[in-house]
Parts: C-alpha cells; sequence; structure tokens
C-alpha cells in the first residue's frame, strides 16, 4: 500500500526481467506471468510517482526485448487501449499516449499499424484535452516512421492536417518541429502539393513561437525533396523496399512546378501575400487563387460540400489548463475541426466575420483583407460571363481589369498603411502596389491555359448546389485533398523580400529569375532565403540565421550545383554576419559545401569566405581548423600551395590558454602531409611541427611526436633522400642537445615513436638517430634516463633488427641497457631489468610525461 514500496518495486523489475531471461529454461514463465501483470497494473496507479517508474521499465523491457511479442498484444496494449479511453483519468491518459508513441518504433510495424494506429487517430482529435494533442502532434513522425507511406497518407495525414490548425499554438508548433519526419514518410507527390501548402501556414501562423518552430524545421523540410541517388535519403519500409518516388526531388519537379513557372511576373505581383491563417474573408486574392488552380470548387465553402465531413465528438471545447498557453489566442475557433477549416482558408460563408474581427490585433500577423460577397460571382450561372470574369482575374496585367478591381486594390493599400511598420505587411504593400502598376501594362505573353480548363469545372458547380448543402455527420475524416485544395495555391504567393526591392540594380523580375528552381517548391525557397532578413530576428526568432547556416549545406545538397546561384548571396549574407555563431556554424560546414558544389564554384564562392574565416575569431577559425584537410583537397594543387604561408598563422591564438586549438593543428597537419611535396613539408610544415613538439601541454606534444614520426616517414618515401637526412639532423640539434631536460626528453619520445610506428628502417635509425639516443644514457636529469631505459627496453629491442643479426648496434643498445641497471635512480633500474611484456610502454610514458607539465 506504501506507493515508495511500488515505486522502488518497478526500478528493480528491469533487472529481476534480465535475471529471469537468463536463467529462462529453469523459470520460463516467471516473467510473463508474475512481473509483466504488475508492470502494466501500476500503468494506471493513483501515485504519479509509481506510473512514471513503470512506464519507464516498461520502455526498457521493451527495448532490451524482454517482453515477448505474444504479450505485448494480449497484455500490454489492450491496457493502453482502456487507458486511452474517453472516460479514463486525463493525466493517465496523456502518458498512456505518450507510452503508445514511444513504443511504436520498438514493437514494430505490424502491431503499430493494428493495435497503436486506429487509437492514436483518435487521439489526435480529442477535444477536451489539448495536452493528448499535443503529445501525438510531438510524436506524429515517429508514428509515420513505423507505418510507412501507405498508412501514413491514408490514415495519419488527415489527422497531421487537423494538429497543424490547432487551436493551441503549443499543439501546431510540436507539429512544426516533426515536419522532416513526416515528410520523408510521404511520396514526393503528397510532399510537393499538400504537405509544402501545409509547411506555408505554419511559417505564417499567428503565433511566434509556432512561425519559430517552423523556420527552423524548414531547412530540414526542403532537404526531403532531395534526390536520393546524391543524398542517399531513401524511406525504408519495414520490409526493405524503397518507394521509388521518396526524396527523389529532380524526377518530377519540372512538371510538378510548371504551375508555378506558367505565372507571370505581373500576375504574381497581383497576388496577395496568401500567408494568414485566417484567410475567412473570400476576396478577389481567393478568386484568383481559385482561377489558376485546376480544382473542382469556386468558393471556400465548397470543401464542405465534398465531403469534409466531421464528426461531433470531434468538436473540441478549449479546457481551463490551455487558458495559459493559448492566451494569445483567445479569439480563434474553439472547435479544432472548425480551426482545421479557418486555418486552410476554408470556412463556410455561414459564418463570416465582422470587418472589426477581421484587423483585430490577433490577427494583424498577415492582415486579412476585406471581404468580398462571393454570392454575385456564383450569380454568373452562364459559361460566358464567367469565362469573362475568370479571364479579368487570371490576367491583371491587361487593360481589361475593371476599375471595380483596381479601386479595391487602392482601398487594400490604405488599409495596411497603419500597419506599415511590419515588415510582413510592408511586402504586401509593395506587391499590391506593385499590382496596380502592372494594370497598365501590356498584357502578359504566356497563355494562361489553365483558365478553360477552371471555367469547365466551375460551372459542374450550381447555386443550388452551394445553398442546399447540409453537413452530413460521420467519423470520416477530412480528406488532404479538400483540406488543401483551396491552399494549394498559397505556394505562389509568397516570396523573398528581396524579390521585391526597387532598389536592386536588376529588375524585380530578372531578380526572381536567379532565384527560380524546379527543385523544391519556390515559395519554400524564398521562405528559406528569407531567413536572412534583419527583420526576421525580430519578428520571429533572434537566432533565425544560425538555423539557416546551420541548414543550408542540406538546402544546398537538395538543389544541386546547378541552381547554386539561388543560394550564393545568401551564404555571403551569412558569412558576413555580426553574429560569430552564424559564421562558426559556416565555418564548420565549408567542407561539405565544397564537396556539394565541386572545385570550380569552391574556387569561385567559397575559397574567398573560407580566407575570411582564416582571419576570425578563434571560436570561428576551430570550426575552418577541423576539417583544414577535408577542405584543402578539394582544391587545385596551386591553389592548395597559397595556405602553406599561412598555416603558421594557426599557432596565434587569442588566449594562449586554448591549447586544444594547438591539439587540433597538429592532428591536421598530420593529414596535411599526403596533400603537399617532400620540399613543401620540409619548408613550412617542419617549422610548426618543431614549434609544437616544445609546447607547454603534454596533450599537444603527444600528437605532435606523431606528427614528426610522420614526417620522417613521407619524407624517407620521397625519391629525394635529402630531406630526411636534414630533417633528422635538426632533431638532434634541436631537442638532442637542448639545454632544458624537457627537450631531450622529447627526442626520447620522438625516437620511440618513429621506432614504434616503423617510420624508418632500423638502419636508418641506428645510423642517424640510435648514436645520440644513447648518449643520453649518461643525462644528469633521471625523467630523461627513465624513458631512454622504457624505450631501449620496451621498443628498441623488441624489434628484430636487434633481435636476430648481431651487430655493432645490438651490442651499443645491451651495453647501455647494462649502464642504466646500474643507474643510482630506482626508477631507472626497474625500467632497465624489467621483461620488456610485463608494462605497457604507453602508460608509463604518459605518466613521465604527464609529471612535466
Amino acid at each position: 500500500t506504501e506507493p515508495t514500496v511500488r515505486a522502488e518495486l518497478m526500478e528493480q523489475v528491469p533487472h529481476i526481467a534480465m535475471f529471469c531471461q537468463e536463467n529462462r529454461p529453469s523459470i520460463p514463465y516467471a516473467f510473463s506471468k508474475y512481473l509483466l501483470p504488475i508492470v502494466v497494473r501500476y500503468l494506471a496507479d493513483q501515485n504519479n510517482q509509481v506510473r512514471k517508474t513503470s512506464q519507464a521499465a516498461l520502455l526498457v523491457l521493451l527495448e532490451q526485448e524482454l517482453i515477448e511479442r505474444y504479450d505485448v498484444e494480449t497484455k500490454v496494449c489492450p491496457v493502453l487501449i482502456d487507458l486511452t479511453a474517453p472516460d479514463s483519468n486525463d493525466d493517465v491518459k496523456t502518458e498512456a499516449v505518450a507510452i503508445m508513441c514511444k513504443m511504436a518504433s520498438m514493437v514494430g510495424k505490424d502491431i503499430t499499424e493494428r493495435l497503436v494506429l486506429p487509437r492514436f487517430c483518435e487521439m489526435c482529435c480529442d477535444c477536451r484535452m489539448f495536452h493528448v494533442r499535443k503529445v501525438c502532434a510531438a510524436n506524429f513522425g515517429d508514428i509515420c516512421s513505423v507505418v510507412g507511406q501507405q498508412a501514413t497518407e491514408e490514415m495519419l495525414l488527415p489527422r497531421f492536417f487537423q494538429l497543424c490548425s490547432d487551436n493551441v499554438w503549443g499543439v501546431r508548433k510540436a507539429c512544426a518541429e516533426c515536419f522532416m519526419a513526416v515528410s520523408c514518410a510521404t511520396s514526393q507527390e503528397v510532399r510537393r502539393t499538400k504537405l509544402s501548402t501545409l509547411f506555408i501556414n505554419l511559417i505564417s501562423d499567428p503565433s511566434r513561437w509556432v512561425r519559430q518552430a517552423a523556420f527552423q524545421s524548414l531547412g530540414p523540410f526542403i532537404s526531403t525533396f532531395a534526390n536520393p541517388s546524391s543524398s542517399g535519403q531513401y524511406f525504408k519500409e519495414e520490409d526493405g523496399k524503397n518507394p521509388e518516388d521518396c526524396g527523389s526531388a529532380q524526377e518530377n519537379s519540372s512538371e510538378q512546378v510548371r504551375s508555378t513557372d506558367d505565372v507571370t511576373t505581373e500576375d504574381e505581383h497581383n497576388r496577395t501575400e496568401g500567408l494568414s491563417s485566417h484567410t475567412d474573408s473570400d476576396n478577389f486574392a481567393t478568386k484568383l487563387e481559385n482561377a489558376m488552380e485546376d480544382q473542382n470548387t469556386v468558393s471556400s465553402n465548397s470543401p464542405r460540400e465534398r465531403g469534409f465531413q466531421t464528426e461531433s465528438s470531434f468538436r473540441c471545447t478549449l479546457s481551463s489548463e490551455s487558458r495559459g498557453e493559448v492566451a494569445d489566442e483567445n479569439e480563434r475557433c474553439p472547435c479544432c475541426c472548425s480551426a482545421g477549416l479557418r486555418e486552410a482558408g476554408l470556412c463556410s460563408q455561414e459564418t463570416p466575420l465582422s470587418e472589426q474581427e477581421l484587423y483585430n490585433s490577433f490577427h494583424f500577423w498577415r492582415t486579412p483583407l476585406p471581404a468580398i460577397d462571393i454570392d454575385l460571382e456564383l450569380q454568373q450561372a452562364s459559361d460566358i460571363m464567367l469565362d469573362r470574369e475568370i479571364q479579368e482575374l487570371t490576367m491583371p496585367g491587361s487593360s481589361n481589369i475593371p476599375m471595380a478591381t483596381r479601386k479595391e486594390l487602392e482601398e487594400m493599400i490604405e488599409n495596411l498603411e497603419p500597419h506599415i511598420d511590419d515588415p510582413d505587411v510592408k511586402a504586401q504593400v509593395e506587391v499590391l502596389s506593385a499590382a496596380l502598376r502592372a494594370s497598365s501594362l501590356d498584357p502578359p505573353e504566356e497563355p494562361m491555359a489553365s483558365v478553360g480548363k477552371v471555367a469547365d469545372s466551375q460551372t459542374e458547380l450550381t447555386i443550388d448546389d452551394q445553398h442546399n448543402f447540409k453537413p452530413i455527420v460521420g467519423d470520416i475524416v477530412p480528406l488532404i485533398g479538400d483540406t488543401v485544395e483551396n491552399m494549394d495555391s498559397t505556394l505562389h504567393y509568397i516570396h523573398n523580400d528581396s524579390d521585391l526591392s526597387t532598389n536592386s540594380s536588376f529588375s524585380p523580375e530578372e531578380e526572381r529569375k536567379s532565384k527560380v528552381q524546379d527543385v523544391v517548391p519556390q515559395a519554400l525557397l524564398d521562405q528559406y532565403l528569407s531567413m536572412t532578413d534583419p527583420s526576421r530576428a525580430q519578428t520571429v526568432d533572434t537566432e533565425i540565421a544560425k538555423h539557416c547556416a546551420y541548414s543550408l549545406p542540406g538546402v544546398a545538397l537538395t538543389l544541386g550545383r546547378q541552381n547554386w546561384h539561388c543560394l550564393k548571396d545568401t551564404y555571403e549574407t551569412l558569412a558576413s554576419d555580426m553574429q560569430w555563431k552564424v559564421r562558426r556554424t559556416l565555418a564548420f560546414s565549408i567542407h561539405e559545401l565544397a564537396v556539394i558544389l565541386g572545385d570550380q564554384l569552391t574556387a569561385g564562392d567559397l575559397v574567398p569566405v573560407f580566407n575570411g574565416f582564416l582571419k576570425d575569431l578563434d571560436e570561428v577559425r576551430i570550426g575552418v581548423l577541423k576539417h583544414l584537410h577535408d577542405f584543402l583537397k578539394l582544391l587545385h594543387l596551386d591553389k592548395r600551395r597559397e595556405y602553406l604561408y599561412q598555416l603558421q598563422e594557426f599557432l596565434v591564438t587569442d588566449n594562449s590558454r586554448n591549447w586544444r586549438f594547438r591539439a587540433e593543428l597538429a592532428e591536421q597537419l598530420i593529414l596535411l602531409l599526403d596533400l603537399y611535396s617532400a620540399r613543401d613539408i620540409y619548408d613550412y610544415l617542419r617549422p610548426i611541427a618543431f614549434s609544437l613538439c616544445a609546447d607547454k601541454v603534454s596533450s599537444v606534444r603527444w600528437i605532435s611526436y606523431k606528427l614528426v614520426s610522420e614526417m620522417v616517414k613521407k619524407l624517407y618515401m620521397a625519391s629525394t633522400s635529402t630531406f630526411v637526412v636534414d630533417l633528422m639532423n635538426e632533431l638532434v640539434e634541436k631537442f638532442c642537445r637542448c639545454r632544458k631536460w624537457s627537450g631531450r626528453q622529447t627526442f626520447v619520445f620522438i625516437c620511440q615513436t618513429i621506432s614504434e610506428d616503423d617510420c624508418l628502417p632500423m638502419d636508418q635509425f641506428a645510423v642517424h638517430l640510435l648514436p645520440h639516443l644513447l648518449h643520453l644514457a649518461s643525462d644528469r636529469v633521471p625523467n630523461v634516463r627513465v624513458l631512454l631505459a622504457k624505450t631501449l627496453k620496451q621498443t628498441l629491442l623488441e624489434k628484430d633488427y636487434f633481435l636476430n643479426s648481431a651487430n655493432s648496434h645490438q651490442e651499443a643498445v645491451e651495453q647501455t641497457i647494462m649502464v642504466l641497471q646500474m643507474d643510482d635512480d630506482s626508477d631507472v633500474k626497474y625500467f632497465a631489468s624489467i621483461h620488456p611484456a610485463s608494462t605497457k610502454i604507453a602508460d608509463d610514458a604518459m605518466s613521465t610525461a604527464s609529471s612535466t607539465y
């Protein structure tokens, strides 16, 4: 009856289960029969601590595969299903949903799809508890990755659309955070036509926290459009099959983006931004959207006619627990399903909003435009009149634009003026202003092929269909196509602010074309490019530029080097950002970007940025230094040699205590040996290596010993052997005859490393280094003699050259060891007398080195 006892029992269950597993032959059913029922029963315990420990125990048991598949189906899942029933305790229900989501990846696709998925879909529309919906949204990507593409698109995506339009900003934020995982589990077509539009809505969400999460996920989401042949991004089903269309952006990109390319510049400037999550007012922009899309609707309430059927139980009233989280959204619709309609611009004309509400401060993120009575358009039953109206709306650059439309534009600009301080409103005003100017231009050259098609589809709907519609109450989930159909054209409305600039040396059309590509929806790329806009830091996130820099290599890989021109300006802006964290992020990834772009673009666009990073703060330089070899190997030899003169600068740091910087330099110099000739190594890398060998920090010196030994090996293997002889002579002069005992000890360490790694043939070692090494047997400092004894006894005498052949060098080594065995220092005697296999030289040498710090 004591909760602490039950909680302690749950903490011991995994250990007991492991014991039962190891002794299964003698106690085959002990765990399944006695322990598992206790764990499952405690999932519904009244004490919170007991529930938490039982949940943790259950996840450990599943992760260690200690629960049989049959027990999962018959004992665990049924209990979790009961705990998530509508009449279950709120806290228990939330915890049970979290457990179901976490265990999905452990139990596999079959059990998840049969037992977990149906209840998970119900929980996504839990109308009473926003906490449950929030947990579902946070784990949505994990569920999608388990059940696969078909179940994701048929069952999960409709729920995901609802969650993205939830009336609680925390739920929408969770959706934005898992968007990439959901995208990976869908086909390329769904990703391009449905998810892209949905993501644009999240980016323009009224809540700053949602926008912040969406922009952080924007780069990863764009990366899901990458061609798997170049990026390796496949969605792998559990049976091992890879959907052909997952991640293949370049195969279908030209056909799928053609609708964007077919739109003329005048048309695009005449559209509204379309970013508002509250497009409740149907205006001329909505008509233009419908005219541009090949769909079977006329007004925004048409999805209701085509089966947007909602179950009454899905209507959720915001609980008192959610008021704190949604205080800034208390005027949004309290029903999650109606909120989904409102977010997608699908609210029926039966729920009109007053003009005052349209300009409520809660909606000012993207100021809605004045409503236009759609009944006027619906009364145009004649095909001729409908065709004429569509032509007028879809060709705003022509002289046929009615004066009423121009007047509406002027009124909308006037209404937006009070909010001109908002950069997004300012961009919208510029769009509308461009539309007014375009009204006096010549008609566009490109024909609008979709106009007639739209007219045919729109005439199928009559006025009676509109007014006789009655909502059908059932358990059918809103279809994705119905939900998104009126949102598709939103993709065509979002443009980077730089595209609207009138101060550029290029015309807006030329500047826009320079950013056009056919790999990802242009609206997504435009939003990504806008992340460097200083206004974004004020309206979205102060570190939005850092997130942009972090995901830039993935976006570049997705677009391909042929579309680098779209990202070049953005990359240069980030490289000169005032925040060192942004530059540091780019510095750590510049080598990856160089691989993506190839040597020609790297030399032209990345090398100047790389040179700037070399002179930056240490926090930025370390990013370049850690991948110095990876970047330099991509350059041509003549360009690569230019950096030999700058390597010396890495020895100078802002803080002399930053020894890890010098250690990393030594590591990189070892790799750089393969990129340069013997003369370059001797002339430029040798002085740096000797300087690092004399560093104050032992960790830096240890890496430097390896550097010098590899340098000796490289120079010896070169055709000209004079460099290696000169190098060894300098080692003797600089270290063996050094006045400081630490320098003489360094010489012993280098000789030991050269011998251990076989960097030099033993006969050459015996001629050039061994005599000077043996001379240190009479050194006055015991630490030097101790290390010499270790090196001779445990390294040199283990080499075949000194074991099998009787020569003068072998005799000299043995005589030196005998002298060391008679040394006055006990440590020297010990290491000169022990058997080589009885101790490890690395450990002893390291202890000696550390004592000299």
